[in-house]
């Protein structure tokens, strides 16, 4: 069992992608502060995948960031894979692991999509108890992630609530940390008509444990498409800055799964998140 690495406040990481080992392989240790990786791609991969994963994973600390574990789902969490997870986790000494606040099973299996899950006081006390069941499993607190998503389940009764209250009375009744997706709030706010900062003011600083940021597609003024597919844009690095300003800095993480630029092209964008970082650790210096 390797050592947990934590991270510092001010760290600035890229999503791993297989097109990207050999660039890291080849890169100086400070070009990024830390790795994010799916574990349900990585665990159990050998041969020369294998071995360059573990190179990389060797020089940086590596977040795991869950795709399959379905907290919202209807079947049985799977404790199976989650023993073998913790292993993994275990093994590369990861200092954070996250999942999405969605459902991504039913009854017949894999969805391959993340689904939104009714803003509603039965759901919370579902998902909640996954959460709790979850990390005793682990043996470790969990970050949930905010998703995206374009249509609302509505029950249309009184135990019915908000997107932010569902959120937060999950964080609290689960007792576990917020993966906060930035682009996310953008996406969401856009296409069901609320206001971003508003949303973002209301999350529990206390419980951010890192931070996402990302490109999205605007297929319209009023509708926008959550792709990881492109730069990032003005109103993400925006609500960004103001993530700084209110919570203080986090470790913010670039996440780029498809129309992967030139690795410098990358680098220059990962650039904007480190400087933004530094910005805010000197205004919080400066205030103290």
């Amino acid at each position: 069992m390797a050592a947990a690495r934590p991270l510092a406040a001010n760290a600035a990481g890229l999503g791993l992608r297989r097109a990207l080992l050999g660039p890291l392989q080849a890169a100086s240790d400070d070009t990024v502060d830390f790795i994010e990786v799916a574990p349900e791609n990585w665990m159990g991969v050998g041969g020369a995948s294998g071995d360059a994963f573990d190179a990389v994973a060797s020089r940086w600390p590596v977040i795991c960031h869950g795709l399959s574990l379905s907290l919202g789902g209807p079947g049985e969490l799977d404790e199976t894979f989650l023993a073998k997870l913790r292993r993994f986790l275990d093994r590369l000494g990861s200092p954070i692991y996250s999942e999405h606040l969605s459902a991504c099973t039913d009854a017949r299996g894999q969805l391959y999509d993340l689904m939104p899950l009714p803003f509603h006081r039965a759901a919370v006390d579902h998902v909640a108890a996954r959460i709790r069941r979850t990390q005793d499993i682990l043996g470790r607190r969990i970050a949930v992630e905010n998703i995206s998503y374009y249509a609302t389940l509505d029950t249309g009764d009184a135990a019915a609530m908000r997107e932010i209250d569902f959120i937060n009375n999950v964080l609290e009744r689960a007792d576990c940390d917020l993966l906060l997706d930035v682009n996310n709030i953008v996406v969401n706010a856009t296409n069901h008509r609320y206001d971003a900062h508003e949303f973002l003011a209301a999350l529990p600083g206390e419980r951010v444990a890192y931070i996402h940021v990302a490109g999205h597609y605007d297929e319209a003024d009023d509708l926008k498409v959550d792709t990881h597919g492109t730069p990032v844009s003005a109103p993400v690095w925006e609500l960004l800055d103001a993530a700084y300003a209110r919570f203080g800095p986090r470790p913010t993480l670039l996440e780029r799964d498809f129309n992967l630029p030139p690795f410098d092209e990358l680098l220059v964008e990962l650039g904007g998140v480190r400087s933004r970082l530094a910005q805010a650790t000197r205004g919080r210096r400066d205030a103290a």
